[in-house]
């Protein structure tokens, strides 16, 4: 796994072989960042990554001029490695939370230009995480919110929504708060 592009970028990520996640595709990730880039100016940003795992998309935030790069995860080895990982590379403008991301969504009073989430496929619960962000608010006025998914889910009717992207197993559902 590598940081695709910006400051940062072709550095390598080797996260440890027992952490419970399913990174996104640097494929995948490459090609998200590749539209997100025609839609959206990065720098000085606010950016949220939830069921951040390895924090994979939380470096590429950064790297590509996030101010702030907020990650959320719940699992202790996830968060310990991303901990470990923005200190080697000095990254100072990531945040970490080990929260439940959807009881963080319904408490946080923080708002965000960009939001990407990235819950597990067999999460039940996927289709409540844009209600969620739209009812609290999360997004500033034009933000993005990108949320990951398996394809057996179609997220088109929910408020805000853009567009749908399917890389292979890997599916992007964009929507944007009004401007």
């Amino acid at each position: 796994m590598r940081i695709i592009g910006g400051k940062f970028g072709r550095r390598i990520i080797k996260p440890p072989r027992n952490m419970p996640v399913r990174p996104t595709t640097d494929l995948a990730k490459e090609s998200l960042f590749n539209i997100l880039r025609h839609k959206f100016d990065f720098d000085g940003k606010a950016a949220l990554d939830l069921f951040a795992g390895t924090g994979s998309l939380s470096y590429e935030f950064a790297s590509r001029g996030c101010a702030s790069v907020l990650s959320v995860d719940l699992n202790y080895k996830c968060i310990q490695f991303i901990k470990e990982t923005i200190r080697n590379f000095d990254m100072q403008n990531v945040q970490v939370v080990r929260a439940d991301v959807f009881k963080f969504l319904k408490s946080t009073p923080m708002k965000f230009d960009i939001i990407f989430a990235d819950p597990p496929y067999d999460l039940p619960r996927i289709s409540e995480i844009c209600p969620l962000v739209w009812e609290h608010g999360l997004l500033n006025e034009g933000g993005i919110l990108v949320v990951e998914h398996p394809g057996t889910i179609d997220l088109s009717a929910q408020t805000g929504f853009l567009e749908h992207r399917n890389y292979g197993h890997v599916n992007f559902s964009l929507f944007q708060s009004k401007a």
